[in-house]
């Protein structure tokens, strides 16, 4: 169950536009109950108790709610009644995946919800990490931000019979890579992926934790204005601090422990949403230490100034970088992609491959099916 979304997805269904519309939302059907129901969504940091997002009935006992200037693009939101532990589920208890409408006018919505998820026993998650992948450090400094963070690895299985070395994959969010019990939007699967891959070159996945809280700092080179319901917050920046990090302190500490090939060529950094748009900023800053990208759903909307840094850096590169956007993530999303990949062509040094899913959403699930792709090109 998505009990929480992280604010990957928040920002990159948040579209400004100089239209606004009118929008009502009406609940048709509802299970009985007498709390408060709310609607916890991209346009509201999916606050699952907002007050300004609560519904009310009207004459005819239906749960309703208008908001009079809605801009123009794609939400996703769910109904809640006041937490996550009481958000909307299928009548079997199941989770149900992200509502997702696109406003272009004043539009009237109505919905039915068939349970609500505290009507069922807790389902406990469970451990799913393979017998590959292992904790590395519990709490590893990062002595460039001062902080702690636990850092993941998956080792070939053949590490220990063998005496060649392996190209390494660094990637973001190390919670969503590996184990369902750690991923609350659902895991990548890495792992099973990689068991079961053949005739593809074999690789050691190193996985850092972001910082929650921390992460969009972190994963942002530049200082940016997050806009919401609750008024505006300025992002500082940490994402050249992190970098640092994973140039400077990670990669050589990685490559002492293990039997790797160090060099630039068989070094590749990606992930997802923000975790892109990072992976992208690594490989401009550090081309001599990581050759090759992958670059899933980028928030580069988050990023005005990262077209200057494209154009400034980009001629150092001589490696690959793997682009992936869904057509279903936001309004700008794949267009904000191509402006980008439109600078990085003026370098006949980068190869590129770039996937668009007409229909792709931006979640772990979608990363998940892209991945092996993305693993068999990138080295």
């Amino acid at each position: 169950m998505k009990k929480f979304i992280s604010l990957q997805i928040i920002v990159l269904f948040f579209v400004n536009s100089y239209s606004q519309f009118k929008v009502r939302v009406n609940l048709a059907s509802i299970p009985v109950s007498s709390d408060k129901i709310f609607i916890a969504g991209s346009f509201n940091n999916w606050k699952p108790d907002d007050e300004t997002a609560e519904l009310h009935k009207n004459a005819d006992s239906i749960f309703f709610i208008d908001f009079p200037d809605v801009d123009a693009g794609l939400y996703e939101f769910k109904f809640t009644r006041g937490s996550w532990e009481k958000v909307e589920c299928k009548k079997d208890g199941s989770d149900i995946e992200n509502r997702s409408v696109k406003i272009q006018s004043d539009t009237v919505l109505n919905f039915s919800i068939e349970a609500w998820k505290d009507q069922f026993a807790v389902q406990e998650k469970k451990h799913t990490a393979s017998k590959n992948v292992i904790i590395l450090d519990s709490a590893f400094f990062i002595p460039q931000l001062n902080r702690y963070r636990r850092i993941w690895a998956y080792i070939p299985a053949d590490y220990e019979s063998t005496s060649k070395r392996f190209p390494v994959l660094y990637m973001h969010d190390g919670q969503n890579l590996f184990d369902e019990f750690t991923a609350p939007f659902g895991e990548w699967s890495v792992d099973e992926i990689l068991d079961t891959i053949s005739n593809t070159k074999e690789c050691i996945v190193i996985g850092i934790d972001n910082g929650a809280e921390k992460r969009m700092g972190e994963y942002n080179p530049y200082d940016f204005t997050m806009h919401d319901n609750n008024g505006d917050k300025l992002i500082k920046t940490e994402g050249d601090a992190y970098v640092d990090f994973l140039a400077k302190t990670l990669k050589p500490y990685i490559d002492k422990k293990f039997r790797t090939l160090p060099d630039a060529r068989q070094t590749c950094v990606a992930g997802s949403s923000m975790g892109g748009l990072i992976s992208l900023y690594a490989i401009l800053k550090y081309p001599n230490v990581f050759g090759n990208a992958g670059v899933f759903s980028p928030a580069f909307w988050t990023a005005p100034k990262l077209a200057d840094d494209v154009k400034k850096l980009s001629s150092k590169i001589n490696g690959n970088i793997y682009f992936y956007a869904g057509g279903a993530e936001s309004e700008t999303m794949v267009s904000d992609m191509q402006n980008v990949i439109a600078l990085l062509k003026s370098n006949q040094k980068i190869k590129l491959k770039v996937q668009i899913v007409p229909d792709g959403k931006h979640n772990e699930a979608n990363w998940r099916r892209e991945f092996p792709g993305f693993y068999k090109w990138i080295f």
